[in-house]
């Protein structure tokens, strides 16, 4: 039997359900509230957009995919799959992009409140609470990428654990074991192995309480199928139908970020205080304080030995956060967004140490709750409506439309004086797409096949509009279109920093 915790779940009652519907309702707040107003910004919002938006435009949710013409096989495609069902579903619009992240920040924090209905019941919501409104996750919440989704997935696998190894009335372990895999399947299916993280902790902890035995109980036959149907499905029907992407997993998307520095993401020694440290400091208010005062208790050598010998659930959250963050912190790519996943755990700590401090039905308190949140909720309202010229799409999408006119074109082709397909991915405005509603194609005019792609551009499309960066000649490029569209193309001017060639 699992070991529990000084607590055990109680019935819900209606003072439970009322904390429940009160916590929901700050959530859906918190959540939504200008979830919506702010436009995408360039890299990676632009990408994961664009691959949505052409998943749906081509009918093809397989394969991710910037064009017809360029796959993107970085990240798995469960980013993808929400962004352009969330499309289909409410618009194409910011907010329709946007809403997947205000629902996993959601249940992301509902999920901290059932892992608190079992270690901490008289105060579930706690958890929740904490993580809500700790900076971090909720400003993190508004960003598109794959680490909210990474979260909430990661979040299911560690509720399915706590249910499984820390809830001794919980009826049906094996099935919260399963809950657990499904949740690792989905991980793995938003960022690859990054997903597993938590297993770093599950395993010495599962293997303390009951030794093999407890490994037995965390690896069963059902939760690997599971973890193998929904985790790695998709990776081999891709794997099969296209040659050297195992390779590419493997070597570029796991060797090299984690022991060179390819990815140019602050791989230096230091790069870890340059990047974890603020973002764990100023990302943890208001309760960073609270935090520092905290770990230094627990990381004392008299306090580890007593945790590891009572085997309970702090000692688990203490290897949730600690050992994945070691990883983070050697592994050479390293970005504040990576650290996202470890706010579950860290919030369910700190709602420890805040358990007998925190009591809402004073007056004191809820006004300083709720002048944090209003404080949180405006600096959410600025980024939205504070503009930026140099990586708001929309914005440059303004621009380009009054620079074009009433010029037609089908596709806009960004081209760029790079040899490197991969730097073409990183710089490419991806997210004009959303607001121009049109193809964007990105060609690196250094390569060999670069004048190729441009021919082969101007007979797919009729009415094509080329923006050629300021480094680039413009003489080359209407040479190459003079072999094949002779007449057919005229230059309309600058639009920032390069010069706009349409093709009629």
């Amino acid at each position: 039997m699992p070991n529990a915790p000084s607590a055990s779940p109680v019935r819900p009652t209606s003072s439970t359900r009322r904390a429940l519907g009160l916590l929901a309702i700050l959530l859906v707040l918190m959540g939504f509230a200008f979830q919506g107003s702010r436009p995408l910004w360039s890299r990676d919002e632009g990408r994961y957009t664009d691959n949505a938006l052409q998943m749906i435009a081509s009918g093809d949710y397989l394969v991710p995919a910037y064009n017809v013409d360029r796959t993107n096989f970085n990240k798995p495609p469960m980013t993808a799959w929400l962004i352009a069902a969330s499309v289909r579903t409410f618009g194409h619009n910011t907010w329709a992009v946007r809403t997947p992240y205000a629902l996993a920040f959601i249940f992301t924090a509902l999920l901290l409140a059932g892992m608190g209905r079992t270690l901490m019941p008289d105060k579930f919501w706690l958890p929740g609470l904490v993580y809500a409104c700790t900076v971090f996750p909720f400003l993190s919440a508004n960003i598109v990428s794959t680490d909210v989704f990474l979260t909430l997935f990661e979040a299911l696998a560690g509720f399915g654990f706590v249910r499984a190894f820390l809830d001794a009335k919980a009826r049906h372990p094996r099935r919260w074991a399963w809950l657990m895999w499904l949740g690792f399947g989905l991980a793995f299916l938003t960022k690859g192995p990054p997903g597993l993280m938590p297993l770093l902790a599950m395993v010495p902890f599962a293997a303390r309480q009951n030794g093999w035995r407890g490994l037995g109980r965390l690896f069963t036959p059902v939760g690997l199928l599971i973890f193998l149907l929904v985790g790695l499905g998709w990776y081999a029907a891709v794997v099969l139908t296209h040659p050297g992407l195992l390779e590419h997993y493997l070597k570029y998307e796991v060797y090299d970020r984690v022991f060179t520095t390819v990815h140019d993401r602050h791989g230096q020694w230091y790069g870890w205080i340059k990047v974890y440290l603020p973002a764990l400091l100023l990302g943890t208010l208001p309760w960073w304080w609270t935090l520092l005062r905290g770990m230094r208790a627990a990381l004392t050598p008299s306090r580890l030995q007593s945790l590891w010998l009572q085997a309970g659930p702090k000692l688990f959250l203490l290897l949730w956060f600690v050992l994945p963050l070691c990883v983070f912190i050697l592994a050479r790519s390293r970005l504040p967004l990576y650290l996202m996943p470890l706010f579950v755990p860290l919030a369910m700590l700190l709602a420890y140490m805040l358990r007998a401090r925190i009591d809402l039905r004073r007056t004191r308190q809820r006004v300083l709750l709720g002048a944090w949140i209003v404080l949180l909720l405006v600096v959410k309202a600025g980024a939205a409506y504070h503009r930026q010229p140099n990586i708001d799409n929309e914005l440059r999408s303004q621009t380009f439309l009054a620079a074009v006119q009433n010029t037609r074109y089908d596709a806009l082709v960004f081209i760029r004086d790079s040899d490197s397909q991969n730097d073409i991915d990183e710089t490419t405005p991806w997210g004009m797409r959303l607001y121009l509603r049109k193809p964007i194609y990105g060609i690196p005019w250094r390569t060999a096949d670069s004048r190729t792609t441009l021919c082969a551009l101007a007979k797919r499309h009729p009415h094509l509009m080329y923006a050629v960066g300021w480094r680039t000649s413009v003489d080359e490029v209407t040479q190459a279109l003079t072999t094949c569209a002779p007449g057919r193309f005229s230059i309309l001017g600058k639009w920032d920093k390069h010069t706009l060639i349409a093709l009629k």
